[in-house]
């Protein structure tokens, strides 16, 4: 029988899982990889981004998990994920890694990505696991390219000086410290909405800042400030909905809207009004309504069928929010 989700602490603290496991990607690097929820339901699979863990999904995780079947992993480098070599951090790793997760889950699914995460699904199009194995994908606050030349981090205009100021912050090495009130002030600017709380900011500042300086760097100069998948959105033909944050000046909704733009099977972009960039902190609510929306779209009748071969009754997809 089935153990549905055990949510012990706060709101923000991650849930414990159902089950742990280390999945081994292409190049042999480890990843740790939870399963969450119901193991009858439907899979999902959430993709964190750059600096973040999979503690940044314990609210999604929270409301999917008494109706789905929820795998979360930490990228190379991140949480619990061992760090790799300067050659390892690439749209490529990215993109075996994710493949990986996948195969281990064994299940169509629906595979929600943020930022990095979302790049991670673009850079996947086209491999066989994406096409045997996803039924649908939600992209939040991400972007295919022109990353550097878009963000409003720095305030200044678009321009060279900018590109380069940004450029610089986002590539550096330098510690961030222990989370301070001014570290907070300075990542609630850089990240999130101005009704973001001060217990969302603080569970973001203890993701962000465990995130090793090392790897921060190297995402960000090897993949972030080059990052061109303009070329891989005509493979990622699945149905794809887009979720942007009003106010997100890491990956501003102008990238959110050429993806819609260029998607051969958008199925609605979403701009947050007021939210910033880490929307499944800020509106957890909206990111897993548009995931449960998409199973219930294009996943709840396979999982039912796989749910009967194994003579187990399938959980009923909830009806989530529809993306606009």
């Amino acid at each position: 029988m089935s153990r549905g989700p055990r949510t012990t602490g706060g709101p923000y603290d991650p849930p414990t899982p159902r089950r742990e496991l280390t999945v081994t990607s292409a190049d042999g690097s480890r990843l740790h990889v939870e399963e969450h929820g119901r193991e009858d339901g439907p899979t999902v699979v959430l993709v964190h981004g750059w600096t973040c863990s999979t503690a940044f999904w314990g609210p999604v995780v929270r409301r999917l998990a008494g109706d789905h079947r929820v795998f979360v992993y930490d990228q190379r480098g991140h949480g619990r994920s061992p760090a790799v070599g300067p050659d390892g951090y690439s749209t490529d790793a990215l993109a075996d890694d994710l493949c990986a997760v996948l195969d281990a889950a064994g299940s169509r699914a629906v595979v929600a990505g943020h930022s990095m995460g979302g790049m991670t699904v673009m850079a996947a199009a086209g491999r066989p696991q994406l096409r045997e194995r996803v039924a649908a994908a939600l992209l939040c606050n991400t972007g295919s390219s022109r990353l550097l030349d878009e963000s409003t981090v720095a305030p200044l205009r678009a321009g060279r000086l900018r590109y380069r100021i940004q450029k610089a912050v986002l590539g550096s090495s330098l510690p961030l410290g222990p989370v301070t009130p001014l570290g907070m002030r300075v990542l609630r600017y850089a990240t999130m909405g101005p009704g973001a709380t001060k217990e969302q900011i603080q569970a973001c500042a203890r993701i962000v800042h465990a995130c090793p300086r090392t790897v921060r760097a190297f995402w960000a100069r090897k993949v972030l400030a080059v990052l061109d998948l303009d070329a891989n959105l005509a493979s990622l033909d699945l149905p794809v909905g887009v979720i942007a944050g009003e106010k997100d000046r890491l990956t501003p909704p102008v990238l959110s809207r050429r993806l819609a733009e260029a998607l051969p099977n958008c199925t609605g972009l979403t701009e947050l009004p007021g939210l910033g960039h880490m929307t499944p902190l800020e509106d957890p609510d909206a990111v897993a309504g548009a995931v449960a929306a998409l199973v219930r779209d294009h996943l709840a009748d396979g999982a039912r069928r796989e749910a009967e071969q194994r003579n187990t009754p399938p959980a009923q997809a909830p009806a989530g929010k529809e993306s606009a």
